[in-house]
């Protein structure tokens, strides 16, 4: 049975280091495709409408108001950095009053620089000189969490990087090596810009995973429990093994009653109904993503057959797996905007 206790077992209200391990272990982060832009001010964009892919902005020079899909305003200056992790229709402009109708930033004109990187200006040269231009430089970025893709819908809509630099001051030097390779233009730059950006997103999710994930509850608040935080760990660390309720509570050092309570109250599912939900996210990114064969995806999740898999794809997801692979198949690479 669970000890007294139990009912505050991490006051400080952070995460387990070992846990933040496990959680950020499958994290894939990468940039797709980077923009430097330099635009002259007044100007007023939209960008990521219909595209839940993460993005990435970084101010070098000047000043931008940032529009969120809930209407929330960000004003970010030379320096400041932020992750917008689910992506979705945001505005740009050169004041506050930013607000539709906007010009698409699709629509400019895009100039390789290296593979992934594209130069974009938007500039009358006659009416402010360099100095007065905005520089960025953004990204767009294909993310999940693998297993704990749930994550990224709690996190805020737009994660500033100057709310952790207190915490964690190594983020800074980063930045101003961005800054200075955006603005100098020295050979391999573009190149150097798009890692150094891969790296600032990923430690700005870590950070915000380290501090607690901010309000998110579920199975965040599981996490922040250890001894059900192990027991969540396992699930995602072995998905296909054949769990049962009992080998879980004794994980947990509960009975299985308690734990089965417990688990319920806390993420609000049962543990059976959790572990098939997680299995069928993981078949998901791996039938679609990474094409893999709906019997070997079956097989490495614990199902006797390809059949029973199907039936359980299905009533997770509303679509087989069949139609799933068949989309893969036939998708073709999506202009990031």
């Amino acid at each position: 049975m669970l000890d007294r206790k139990s009912d505050n077992p991490n006051p400080s209200g952070l995460l387990d280091t070992d846990l933040v391990s496990e959680l950020l272990l499958g994290m894939r982060l990468v940039g797709v495709d980077y923009r430097r832009m330099e635009l002259s001010p007044p100007f007023a964009y939209a960008f990521g409408e219909g595209d839940s892919r993460a993005k990435f902005m970084f101010v070098a020079r000047g000043s931008i108001a940032l529009r969120a899909p809930s209407g929330v305003l960000h004003e970010m200056k030379a320096g400041d950095a932020a992750l917008l992790p689910r992506g979705g229709l945001h505005l740009i402009g050169s004041s506050p009053d930013v607000s539709q109708p906007c010009t698409e930033l699709a629509s400019l004109r895009r100039e390789p620089l290296c593979s992934m990187v594209s130069d974009i200006r938007a500039c009358d040269e006659s009416a402010c000189s360099e100095k007065e231009r905005v520089l960025i430089f953004s990204a767009c970025m294909d993310f999940d969490l693998g297993s704990m893709h749930p994550l990224v819908a709690l996190m805020p809509e737009v994660m500033r990087v100057g709310t952790i630099m207190v915490r964690y001051p190594e983020i800074l030097p980063m930045l101003e090596a961005m800054a200075r390779e955006v603005s100098q233009g020295r050979a391999g730059y573009a190149g150097i810009l798009a890692r150094l950006a891969d790296v600032v997103a990923a430690s700005i999710v870590r950070a915000w995973v380290e501090c607690g994930c901010g309000d998110a509850s579920g199975w965040i608040a599981a996490l922040r429990d250890p001894r059900l935080g192990r027991v969540l760990v396992a699930l995602h660390r072995e998905p296909g093994r054949d769990w049962t309720l009992a080998e879980l509570a004794k994980l947990m050092g509960a009975s299985r009653s308690v734990f089965a309570e417990r688990f319920l109250s806390v993420t609000g599912v049962t543990p059976v109904r959790y572990l098939t939900e997680l299995r069928m996210r993981l078949a998901a990114q791996w039938i679609s993503r990474d094409r893999m064969p709906i019997e070997t995806a079956a097989h490495r999740l614990g199902y006797g057959s390809q059949a029973a898999f199907s039936r359980a794809f299905k009533r997770v997801t509303g679509r087989s797996p069949g139609a799933l692979a068949g989309e893969a198949r036939q998708e073709r690479p999506r202009v990031a905007v």
